[in-house]
């Protein structure tokens, strides 16, 4: 006797629902991903495309390379530069303290004058720039 065989279909596996359903994940997961942001400073000073030049003089504090310290014409270390900006924080009080910081000072030492100003009370800082356009104006920005 003789049996009618079964034709039996090749087996194929289709993809393409398979490939959308990965690609909704993927999108899923870019979409509630929280990123890690970088809480690090990675400065290039003094460079400024916005600065606005100040009308007012208001006391200069330089922080040289060296991790020195300048204000008006008098050269400072570090530890004598609270009792130098205690002398002039009256002035800085009222017309603001523009730090000039050299593009390759160590961030501690501007962060010491940033801390010496806000010991003091004085509360307009601001971080002198000079413009990236061919002209090398100085500016502060706010």
């Amino acid at each position: 006797m003789k049996f009618a065989r079964r034709r039996h279909d090749p087996v194929e596996v289709n993809l393409t629902p398979l490939i959308d359903v990965v690609f909704l994940l993927l999108i899923f997961f870019m979409v509630s991903t929280t990123f890690e942001t970088r809480q690090a400073l990675e400065l290039t000073l003094p460079e400024s495309v916005s600065g606005v030049d100040l009308e007012v003089s208001p006391v200069t504090l330089v922080v040289t390379e060296q991790g020195r310290y300048r204000l008006g014409e008098r050269e400072l270390g570090a530890t004598e530069l609270s009792q130098a900006l205690a002398d002039e924080a009256e002035q800085a009080r009222q017309h603001g303290l523009v730090i000039e910081a050299d593009a390759r000072a160590v961030h501690a030492d501007v962060v010491r004058a940033l801390d010496q100003a806000g010991v003091l009370g004085i509360r307009q800082v601001r971080i002198a720039t000079r413009e990236t356009q061919a002209t090398s104006t100085q500016a502060e920005t706010p």
